[in-house]
Formats: structure tokens, C-alpha cells, sequence
């Protein structure tokens, strides 16, 4: 299956562990040197015109169950969701 990046934005990204509809993938994480994909970025949750928002929820790759034609299935522990940065670069798409 060939999934381009665009077609990552329009995806609902899923929990199985809670069946939490997480947000859309707007980021991803890549590793500059292999071009591997090393975790989706996910908007964090709140604020008023981006004020006070939380910070981005950073998904391994790792931990994606599978991607379907609208949705994208993830496998966090319910603990594990909660917004964090990573110390990699980030490159938009």
C-alpha cells in the first residue's frame, strides 16, 4: 500500500487501547540520514488561537498498528498519551 504524506493529514489517528480518537497527524519525524519515518506528530489539545495549547503528542513509529484508507491505528499505553517533545528535528511535509 503507498500512502503519501498528504494522505497521513486527512487520517484519524486512533488508540485501540482506549478507542480515543487522538487528532491528525500534522508533523512527522524523520531521520535525515535513512529518510526513515521515526514518529507521527500530533497537535496538542486546548488553547484559544493557539495560546495556551498543550504540547505536541509525539508517536513513535513503532507503536502504528495499521494505516487505513481513514484511519490510522495506534497501540499507546492510556498512560503514554500525553504530550511531549522529542529531541530529534523535526521536518514538516
Amino acid at each position: 500500500m503507498l500512502v503519501k504524506t498528504s494522505d497521513l493529514r486527512m487520517l484519524d489517528v486512533v488508540n485501540i487501547g482506549d478507542g480515543r480518537r487522538l487528532g491528525n497527524v500534522y508533523d512527522l519525524d524523520l531521520d535525515v540520514e535513512t529518510g526513515e519515518i521515526l514518529a507521527i506528530i500530533l497537535p496538542g489539545e486546548g488553547g484559544f488561537l493557539g495560546l495556551g495549547r498543550r504540547p505536541d503528542i509525539e508517536i513513535p513509529w513503532n507503536r502504528i498498528v495499521r494505516i487505513g484508507v481513514d484511519v490510522i491505528l495506534v497501540d499507546l499505553p492510556v498512560q503514554n498519551i500525553e504530550p511531549g517533545s522529542s529531541s530529534r528535528h523535526r521536518h514538516h511535509f
